[in-house]
């Protein structure tokens, strides 16, 4: 297994360097100036050159992608164009947000998808399972951003039980900090316990007729534990799958959902970066998500082998 971790890491290196070229070039191919955005509207020719100039943007796209390969080498993501800040600076400064909002909605999904395709499988076709059903295809059905303002009309102004937007940290209290995250959660985990609790439901019917299923009924053992020790154990490689699915496509619903609920995260940063056309920060943001795209396909396939003796690598 050692080996096998080993191989794909430095698999990954040529993945994240192909990474980067691709998204250099296609930044540097989309309309839009970020010397023209910084200088506004009513600058002049010789100051937009001059900005072009500070921002190393007048050089050979050749020689900036060469300077930038270089940064990346050593460990530096650059700065931004429009505040100087270094790019890590700012990601590490923003990742906290982010961080919270998407450990708490994969916690939410496992707690309450996975019991819910647990029951409906129980008894298929049956009324707990109709109800699954239905919640799945809503969740699937209503976008991030609708079930967003729908939490905020009936949650925030209407009942008044929670903060409308806003961020609070863990050192400010941990009350404030799940106050203000129980709304975007919500919002963010409806479409991941829809397709979680649907694959559960159908992986636990498919092992339900097993042999082995029916020796553990021949053995007197309770319909709980066939359940849950044998049906939901062998049903876990497709769930830990689109688990892991769900968890890499949360990057696209975190963008949503922060601009929503005006979370200052890296969701936020991905838009106003791409506004201000800050090439740096777009590079340095689409290289992190795709390194946690890689990382995350690799802690699934290592859970692999947990669930099944019988896959090694």
């Amino acid at each position: 297994m050692f080996s096998y971790v080993i191989k794909r890491a430095v698999a990954t290196l040529p993945v994240m360097a192909m990474v980067a070229v691709v998204v250099f070039a296609m930044l540097r191919l989309t309309p839009g100036d970020p010397a023209a955005i910084l200088a506004g509207d009513d600058a002049s020719g010789a100051q937009l050159e001059a900005i072009r100039r500070s921002m190393g943007l007048d050089q050979p796209i050749m020689v900036q992608l060469y300077v930038w390969m270089k940064q990346l080498a050593q460990g530096d993501l650059g700065v931004s164009l429009l505040s100087g800040t270094p790019v890590l600076e700012m990601i590490g400064g923003r990742i906290g947000p982010t961080l919270s909002l998407a450990v708490l909605t994969i916690l939410l999904t496992i707690v309450v998808a996975i019991p819910m395709g647990v029951v409906a499988a129980r008894n298929p076709g049956g009324l707990l399972d109709r109800t699954v059903m239905t919640f799945s295809v809503l969740g699937f059905s209503i976008p991030t951003f609708v079930i967003g303002y729908l939490l905020i009309y009936l949650m925030a102004l209407k009942l008044g039980w929670f903060p409308v937007q806003g961020y609070s940290s863990v050192d400010k209290g941990l009350w404030p900090f799940f106050q203000r995250l129980v709304l975007p959660t919500l919002a963010l985990s409806g479409i991941y316990i829809a397709l979680v609790a649907r694959m559960t439901r159908s992986s636990v019917i498919d092992v339900m007729g097993e042999d082995f299923i029916r020796t553990a009924r021949a053995k007197g053992a309770k319909e709980t534990s066939v359940l849950l020790r044998h049906a939901l154990r062998n049903a876990a490689v497709p769930i830990v799958t689109v688990i892991g699915i769900g968890v890499a496509s949360l990057i696209t619903g975190v963008v949503v959902t922060e601009s929503v609920f005006n979370l200052p995260g890296l969701g936020r940063l991905v838009v106003e970066a791409v506004l201000a056309r800050d090439y740096p920060v777009i590079q340095g943001l689409i290289l992190l998500f795709s390194f946690t795209y890689v990382l995350i396909n690799l802690v699934v396939d290592i859970l692999y082998t947990v669930f099944d003796p019988r896959i090694r690598y």
